[in-house]
């Protein structure tokens, strides 16, 4: 019997909107330990290489990774920058990450988004992202936003780093 639906994937984030509160919901397995997947989110230099889509650059404005830190970082196209974003640390422990995250050209629009490492053993881990936004239509301005094409590819190329041994 053959199902056609798609599948969650190890390399393939899946991503879901919450039926009850304007929230997104992300996991996705990695290669990878607990450790090194925090550390690929919280040291800038690993962050910017492969933070986004393929195709755009990634510059840290300013990265403090401790509970009660604050980030900034900026897309580039070509050399163009197209997009900023910032947000504060809430709380930095091994287990998980709580930051909020801000678009720039909405910043409105503040997402709080709870990071969780889990150790599935023999070097996998699964990520949980959830972000929880104000409203239902926030919501669908991020999933409408692109995300999904950011999330992948950037998970993708996360991949590749710890692939490599970086992370």
């Amino acid at each position: 019997m053959t199902d056609s639906a798609p599948r969650h994937t190890d390399t393939t984030a899946r991503i879901e909107a919450d039926p009850d509160v304007p929230a997104i919901r992300i996991t996705r397995d990695f290669t990878a330990t607990p450790a090194q997947l925090h550390r690929a989110h919280t040291d800038p230099e690993l962050y910017a290489q492969w933070c986004g889509p393929h195709d755009l650059t990634t510059t840290i404005g300013h990265w403090d990774a401790r509970t009660g830190g604050s980030w900034s970082f900026s897309n580039q196209l070509d050399g163009e920058e197209i997009a900023s974003f910032h947000g504060s640390f809430h709380d930095v422990t091994p287990e998980r990450i709580v930051q909020t995250f801000t678009y720039d050209g909405w910043p409105e629009s503040v997402s709080l988004e709870t990071m969780t490492f889990e150790d599935l053993g023999d070097g996998r881990t699964r990520l949980h992202t959830v972000s929880l936004v104000g409203s239902f239509e926030e919501r669908a301005g991020w999933l409408d936003s692109g995300m999904e094409t950011g999330v992948n590819d950037g998970y993708e190329k996360l991949d590749g780093l710890l692939a490599k041994g970086e992370g």
